[in-house]
């Protein structure tokens, strides 16, 4: 072949071969540039194979990335051989480079992101490699990866070019469902990306086996080693993304690979392996082993009360109760856990309870590894749980070399309610207010009632009383003032006993923040909660959300992302950095992460509802209002849903509905109270045209807080009726001096 002419290429030297043909390079004559032809073998030239291989001409012809080796052509020689033209790509393929050992860890970071972006933008046009491995991946002289051999890509709904029941790609890199032949999606150049990067940073393969048939069992079935115990200089950050994206079932897995390529752009790199990575810790919920099943109350109690003591520790992260308690039951293996949740440690243990006897069982357990670095039992009675908790919670700070300051120390010994029965009744109360029903309330109520009974005025029990309070209205299961005013007379008379009760101060938070008018109070107090309690889920949320609603996202950043930290399961989190984007006016990306999660979630109708504005921000009408009435139908009366609905009739400018639905529900009297829900109304009412209205409750909603000018003033496109007024330049050089003098 050496030196023949193929149409305006001559052919200069062979550059390898495999599967999908032979490649050799070339000169383009014509141009004057190198080239690489890629012919298929005359013995493979089926019709089939042909069909293939003009396939990755016509696939990868299509994408225009600098991570994608370009197609300038296909063609046939004199003798029917079939070629592709493209670009030659000067240097070593992936392959050879892990064939000299494992990788520098920046450069396998790097080496994955940029195919990452490679195969995000494939799948941005609805097509699927299908054959990701680090053959098929050259790293040029420049640093820049280009993907290559698109000969087994897929466009997206497209009809297999293999016959039933085979399967196609190579099989180390194959995913369990390509395996089985099933239909195959991005999914699958996801999983093989996760087995690139482990091969990258190991020097060896997650999946083994002596030949096809076992690896394609160890895909199907197994786990594979955790990386630290290969290589102990990487944080175990990355070990939980390759984790990821090696979940067996492709819904679980990252669902899109940009997703992926954050997670690597965010891991900590740099360090001196394990001791300068954050040490963290999941308690799994204890096990009932009580001959008693009602006794759930009491298992779950203590699992939250060590989680409570851990989460004081500021130097260990530990993963909140929402997500620990998603895990309730589970039967993963540890170093599942430990991959999903990102953490170094478990705890695991059991609770038995008979009368008054009381035996309760912990083990520490290092997920890395799997070894277990503790273990003890607890025998005695029920007046012995105070102690019992407070051994275990040292007996892991010891194990796991902590150090506790003085506040920590203290706060780990203290005994909020001392009557062991009083105690039982705040257990109660916590199970209760957990089902987020009005039964469940009201039961809390009565427990914490018959707490206080006991002992008397306590800061825990009377902060529970304010807490229920709030939750009345927080979740539009009663709607009247008395329950605001309740919970803040419980919260105060909590705070009067300990003025550093934490939930005392979420409680007034709450109270002042989103129904008082006085955000910049609710801050004050969730920032006197997190001082005690650094990782309380309640005041990690709000001061979130009150910062994240003025514009200022600086300052709601790093309490987003300890969130995000510390509640890795719940899925209102991966909502939340598109809640950010749209308070800041960036609606296209705001959209963007908002569709994925109700993409996974479109039962939940919080998530539902807050796609849905960002859709109307976007002026999608149509699908926004669907969602908004959705919303309203499957939760009716409740106020936040109603107020979609009044966005809805407003977006569709129904004049009578909107004024209809403002005269015949709360809405009207509860969005005086609070800053966002006075926005909304102003926006209904600027895009029915009432313009006076509109001015009046915008006005309402900045003396209720709501200053963020830059949204207000320029961003949000449903007050566009209303920005030419007079009175609104007004409002809004009083919002501005209040939005660039706001700190707390």
């Amino acid at each position: 072949m050496v030196g023949n002419q193929v149409g305006h290429y001559k052919i200069l030297e062979k550059l390898g071969s495999g599967g999908m043909g032979e490649v050799w390079l070339a000169e383009d004559t014509r141009l004057k540039r190198r080239v690489a032809l890629k012919f298929l073998p005359a013995e493979a030239a089926t019709e089939d194979e042909q069909a293939r291989f003009i396939r990755e001409a016509q696939a990868a012809s299509a994408l225009d990335h600098p991570n994608i080796c370009t197609i300038y052509e296909a063609g046939d020689t004199d003798d029917d051989r079939t070629y592709i033209a493209m670009a030659y790509c000067d240097g070593e393929t992936v392959k050879e480079k892990i064939s000299k050992g494992p990788l520098d860890l920046e450069e396998a970071l790097d080496i994955a992101i940029q195919i990452g972006e490679g195969l995000a933008r494939a799948h941005r046009e609805g097509i699927v490699h299908r054959d990701i491995k680090p053959a098929n991946a050259i790293l040029t002289k420049d640093g820049t990866i280009k993907i290559v051999d698109f000969g087994l890509a897929k466009l997206t709904g497209s009809t297999q070019l293999t016959k039933t029941g085979t399967s196609m790609g190579t099989a180390a890199y194959m995913s369990p469902e390509q395996i089985r032949g099933e239909g195959v999606d991005h999914g699958t150049d996801i999983w093989a990306l996760g087995v690139m990067l482990y091969e990258m940073v190991t020097g060896e393969q997650p999946f083994k086996g002596e030949n096809e048939t076992a690896l394609t069992y160890a895909i199907l079935n197994d786990e594979p080693e955790n990386i630290i115990t290969i290589r102990d200089d990487i944080p175990p950050q990355i070990d939980s993304v390759i984790g990821k994206a090696l979940v067996k079932d492709p819904a679980n897995r990252f669902q899109h690979v940009q997703e992926m390529i954050e997670e690597l752009r965010n891991l900590p790199i740099g360090g001196a392996g394990l001791e300068g990575w954050e040490k963290s810790i999941v308690v799994l919920p204890f096990e009932n082993m009580s001959p008693d099943p009602e006794q759930e109350f009491f298992s779950d109690g203590l699992t939250e009360e060590i989680i409570t003591d851990l989460s004081k520790i500021h130097s260990l992260r530990v993963i909140s109760r929402n997500s620990a308690m998603m895990l309730k039951g589970t039967r993963k293996a540890t170093k599942t856990i430990g991959r999903e949740l990102n953490v170094q440690y478990v705890l695991e243990g059991s609770v038995r309870r008979a009368g008054n006897d009381l035996r309760i069982t912990a083990q520490l357990i290092d997920a890395t590894t799997d070894a277990h670095l503790w273990a003890e039992k607890y025998s005695g009675t029920l007046d012995d749980v105070f102690d019992i908790q407070e051994k275990v919670s040292r007996s892991i700070v010891d194990a796991l070399e902590l150090t506790l300051s003085p506040e920590a120390n203290k706060e780990i010994a203290k005994r909020p309610i001392p009557d062991v029965y009083a105690y039982e009744c705040y257990l109660k109360a916590r199970y209760e207010i957990w089902k987020w029903t009005e039964d469940g309330l009201n039961n809390a109520l009565e427990h914490l009632q018959n707490g206080l009974n006991i002992v008397g005025d306590n800061a825990y029990l009377l902060a529970g009383i304010g807490y229920v309070n709030y939750q009345y209205v927080n979740t539009g299961l009663q709607v009247d003032e008395l329950y605001l005013q309740r919970a803040e007379e419980y919260a105060k008379r909590a705070l009067e006993l300990d003025p550093e009760s934490p939930y005392g101060n979420i409680v007034l938070g709450l109270r002042q923040g989103s129904w008082g008018g006085n955000p910049k109070a609710g801050i004050e107090h969730f920032k006197r909660a997190l001082a005690v309690v650094p990782n309380d889920y309640d005041a990690l949320v709000w001061i979130y959300t009150y910062y994240a609603h003025f514009g200022k996202t600086d300052e709601a950043t790093p309490f987003l992302e300890r969130l995000i930290r510390i509640e890795p399961l719940d899925p209102r989190n991966q909502l939340r950095p598109g809640l950010i984007q749209m308070w800041s006016g960036r609606f296209d990306r705001a959209q963007d992460i908002l569709q994925k999660v109700y993409e996974s979630h479109p039962d939940d109708l919080i998530i539902r509802w807050y796609y849905a504005l960002t859709l109307s921000y976007n002026h999608l009408i149509d699908e926004a209002c669907a969602l908004f009435e959705s919303a309203a139908k499957e939760a009716p009366g409740v106020l936040f849903f109603s107020q979609g609905l009044l966005l809805a009739y407003a977006l569709q400018v129904k004049e009578s509905e909107v004024i209809s639905l403002l005269e015949s529900s709360e809405l009207h009297y509860w969005a005086r109270r609070n800053p966002a829900y006075s926005l909304y109304v102003a926006e209904s009412y600027a895009l029915i045209n009432e313009k006076e209205k509109a001015l009046e409750w915008l006005e309402i909603a900045i003396s209720r807080g709501m200053i963020n000018y830059p949204f207000l003033n320029e961003y949000d496109p449903h007050l566009e009726n209303i920005r030419g007024d007079e009175r609104f330049h007004k409002l809004m050089e009083r919002v501005k001096h209040e939005w660039e003098t706001f700190e707390v």
